[in-house]
């Protein structure tokens, strides 16, 4: 079937022999540099869920005239098993996609990942109005595009499916801005991604302007070029139903004459590598899961009464904060700080505890603090060679494993006082 060949394997003619590589197991079929030659190979892709597509030069297929699928090969399209299709390392002509899109209102693709790819020129994308497609979730990473201003009525066009679609990354591909009318085409959106990118604090309030992602819960803005914190959480107050937030690796500054509320929808907040130096306040009550590990924080004085997971790794901490504070806490993450103790009498009730890479005082309380938590079944990755005494000095470089805790030695006085009122009592009763 010609119009199965090209959505499916048509992608390029280059004369370098290629070839088509399924994996029964996963269900996952790779095809390589299709040749004229080679090209009947990915018919044992039709049995996968997963099909990707390396390497060809579509363009050469933008003057071919694509017409709409006669019966039997929509039957044909309708019966495959695709799930996922994946494009990488392509340059794609937007007006050829913009043809071939449509097709896949036949099929029941739900992912399309679109990998090291070059979208050249502008297509017809009014051929797509109305058009129901059953794709949910779409991928861009390391891309380069034609700028978004001005695509308004692009995506317009392409409304009926984007209205519908629920996940959305567009990862590493220096994208600087997504104009206010575009994020208000997606109404259903769940998921945004949008990491490793160079978005900044202004094009942060067109995006997330009146309207735009109502139904959003997850957005990640990792690794992008933003630099106020209170500015983001501005920013990002109008997004009612965000539940998970990622800011990690931006570097953040806090402005101290400024207060912002994050939404009160937020469950699980990362603000891991982004250069604070204190957790700040308020904090949505609702929280689950807070990430500030790799920052500079000498201390945590804040209380949630929801916070199941508190991630504290690669800080400057010189003890662990009060277990009190957060009465639902079950994980504690206090890797590589500077904590010498760890209250391991309030951490019993926890699942898990990370404390490696910390100079521990190797005192009787402290080693015998740690080897409780260990006994406990507490204390997981790292134990026991990243848990080692730093004081005194005759266990320095010692692991804290091989610390003798035994009650005779730490507990001298506890253990002797009883002997002598026996002993004691012995001589009274005997005289």
């Amino acid at each position: 079937v010609p119009l199965l060949l090209l959505l499916l394997m048509g992608l390029g003619f280059l004369g370098a022999e290629g070839r088509c590589f399924f994996n029964r197991t996963e269900e996952h079929c790779v095809c390589f540099y299709l040749s004229q030659e080679t090209a009947n190979s990915v018919i044992q892709c039709l049995a996968a869920s997963v099909v990707e597509f390396r390497g060809g030069e579509l363009e050469r297929y933008t003057d071919i005239p694509i017409s709409d699928p006669d019966p039997s090969t929509t039957e044909m399209l309708h019966s495959l098993v695709i799930r996922k299709i994946i494009l990488g390392d392509l340059l794609v002509p937007e007006i050829l996609l913009a043809q071939v899109l449509r097709f896949f209102s036949y099929t029941q693709v739900q992912e399309l990942v679109f990998d090291s790819c070059v979208f050249q020129g502008r297509g017809k994308w009014e051929t797509m109005a109305n058009q129901d497609l059953p794709i949910l979730s779409l991928k861009f990473h390391n891309v380069t595009s034609p700028s978004l201003e001005g695509r308004e009525q692009d995506f317009s066009s392409l409304s009926t499916w984007l209205e519908t679609l629920q996940e959305l990354a567009v990862t590493s591909s220096h994208l600087t801005s997504l104009p206010c009318a575009i994020g208000t085409v997606f109404k259903a959106l769940r998921l945004l991604d949008v990491t490793e990118n160079s978005l900044g604090d202004e094009s942060l309030v067109s995006t997330f302007c009146p309207g735009a992602f109502p139904q959003l819960q997850v957005l990640r803005l990792g690794h992008n070029n933003l630099s106020s914190y209170h500015g983001t959480c501005r920013s990002l107050q109008l997004l009612p139903k965000l539940k998970h937030l990622d800011l990690s690796q931006n570097r953040l500054m806090a402005d101290s004459s400024s207060s912002c509320q994050w939404p009160e929808s937020l469950q699980i907040f990362n603000l891991s590598d982004t250069g604070l130096g204190e957790v700040l306040t308020p904090l949505p009550p609702s929280l689950e899961v807070l990430d500030v590990s790799r920052n500079h924080l000498h201390t945590v004085d804040i209380s949630l009464s929801f916070l199941k997971k508190l991630i504290l790794s690669q800080n400057v901490l010189q003890a662990a904060p009060s277990i009190k504070n957060f009465p639902m806490l079950d994980t504690l993450h206090l890797d590589y700080n500077s904590i010498t103790e760890l209250p391991w009498q309030e951490m019993k009730n926890l699942k898990d505890v990370a404390a490696a890479g910390n100079p521990y005082s190797c005192s009787c309380s402290g080693a015998e603090g740690l080897q409780a938590l260990v006994a406990m079944g507490l204390l997981g990755q790292g134990w026991p060679q990243d848990y080692m005494c730093q004081s005194p000095p005759d266990y320095q470089g010692r692991m804290v494993r091989d610390v003798p805790v035994s009650v005779l030695r730490c507990h001298s006085v506890a253990v002797i006082v009883p002997i002598c009122i026996v002993l004691v009592l012995l001589v009274m009763a005997g005289t």
